[in-house]
């Protein structure tokens, strides 16, 4: 204890200014977890495949927003597959038949699938629009399986539970962004096209309704 002038002794305020310095630490120390588990507790937003970007055939980053409110057909494509010719004018052919406005084929060429998709960028270009006339966008050749994967066709494949096995599987986006039917390279493209000839009448009704 210190001492007053006239000898009384007084108790030191260092200990009271301890504790409180304790209490203010510990309420500090609180509010932040508090914080901290307020921001993990609250939901997060919902992903779709049109929230992602892909990267083009020349490498620069597109934004999938610039297909939402459209259906879409996302497919898994290469230049030398047993698939190819018979899919690549199927899907040229539904691409022009349903048209810009409220369908798109997107193309994702992969090389995971043997020799099947070998060559660049642009040496995938090239070969689609001088064999097939293709104008439906193709993109980056990417990965589809491992831990490299694409993470928008990651998206794809966990959305329906399966992983493509081969070139040209068939993934119908509503425009929502949400996977709705897929098909395998083998199943015809006939039932495609009536799904997505569906989906599209969906979509000019609804869009009718709002005028």
């Amino acid at each position: 204890m210190d001492a007053l002038p006239g000898g009384y002794p007084v108790k030191s305020s260092a200990p009271k200014a301890r504790v409180f310095l304790i209490f203010f630490t510990v309420a500090i120390c609180m509010g932040s977890l508090f914080l901290l588990q307020a921001k993990q507790s609250k939901p997060r937003k919902t992903k779709d495949f049109y929230s992602f970007e892909v990267r083009d055939l020349r490498g620069r980053v597109v934004s999938l927003e610039k297909y939402r409110g459209k259906a879409s057909l996302v497919v898994n494509v290469a230049s030398q597959c047993e698939h190819t010719e018979r899919n690549y004018k199927a899907l040229q052919e539904l691409h022009r038949e349903l048209g810009t406005s409220h369908f798109n084929v997107l193309a994702f060429p992969c090389g995971q699938y043997g020799d099947t998709e070998p060559g660049t960028n642009r040496d995938i270009e090239s070969f689609a629009k001088s064999n097939f006339g293709v104008t439906f966008p193709i993109f980056s050749k990417i990965k589809i399986m491992g831990s490299e994967a694409d993470p928008a066709f990651k998206f794809i494949t966990e959305s329906v539970q399966k992983t493509p096995k081969w070139n040209f599987w068939k993934f119908l986006v509503n425009p929502e962004g949400k996977v709705v039917k897929f098909w395998k390279p083998e199943d015809s493209m006939d039932t495609i096209r009536q799904e997505a000839t569906a989906l599209v009448r969906e979509i000019i009704l609804r869009k009718r309704a709002e005028l």
